[in-house]
């Protein structure tokens, strides 16, 4: 399902979650962009739908956003982007950011994530050595995750602009079946791309089982 080019995207947001539903485990939907520019593909949340997460939905935004990154064959590497730089903030959305991450080490130990940190320190593995050799990420970060909606929006918006690439979303995390919100001003290419991704999520559904063990897929 695609909706949103008519209408407010948290009350699409409130429809998707009351009726579609959510993954096992989840409380909140979260969205992800990606961005195809000459420099690489890159991948920002939440851009939408989280205007102040909490550490919970931090921790689920990344490990959904990670896997969505997985799907499409590329290995994700994490980082919390912040004002803060490895504990030099000292500001509510920095300490969150923070809690968040000791939270992925200690329970996803597998995913390659770590921050809190500038932006331009999780680009650069250069300044990231020398500000904090220690990191857990190896390599520029191709998963940006935002304090919030404010940045991440900003973030999104500037690199698709000023980098001269292609964005794909917002694609939505969370939901038990695929579905998307998209914007007002998405473009017809948009909507293409977002039909294709709707389609082939829902292929892998049908391959891989249905939401519940007591339903049956629709007749096609």
């Amino acid at each position: 399902m695609l909706c949103g080019a008519v209408g407010k995207f948290q009350q699409h947001l409130t429809y998707v979650k009351d009726l579609v539903g959510v993954e096992p485990g989840v409380t909140t939907l979260a969205t992800m962009t990606a961005l195809i520019l000459p420099s690489g593909t890159y991948f920002i949340a939440d851009s939408h739908a989280l205007r102040e997460p909490d550490v919970d939905a931090l921790v689920q935004t990344t490990v959904r956003a990670a896997r969505q990154v997985e799907a499409f064959g590329i290995k994700p590497r994490v980082a919390l982007v912040s004002r803060s730089n490895f504990g030099t903030g000292g500001t509510p959305s920095a300490g969150r950011m923070q809690a968040a991450v000791q939270r992925l080490h200690a329970e996803y130990p597998e995913l390659e994530v770590d921050g809190e940190m500038h932006a331009d320190v999780a680009l650069s593995q250069e300044l990231r050595d020398a500000v904090y050799p220690e990191s857990r990420l190896g390599g520029s970060a191709n998963l940006l995750i935002m304090p919030g909606a404010d940045a991440a929006h900003i973030a999104y918006s500037l690199l698709k602009t000023l980098g001269g690439g292609v964005s794909v979303g917002p694609i939505l995390l969370g939901a038990s079946r695929p579905a998307h919100i998209v914007t007002q001003s998405i473009t017809v290419r948009g909507l293409v791309n977002m039909s294709a991704l709707a389609v082939a999520q829902a292929s892998d559904q049908r391959e891989t089982g249905w939401a519940t063990d007591n339903e049956t897929p629709p007749e096609v």
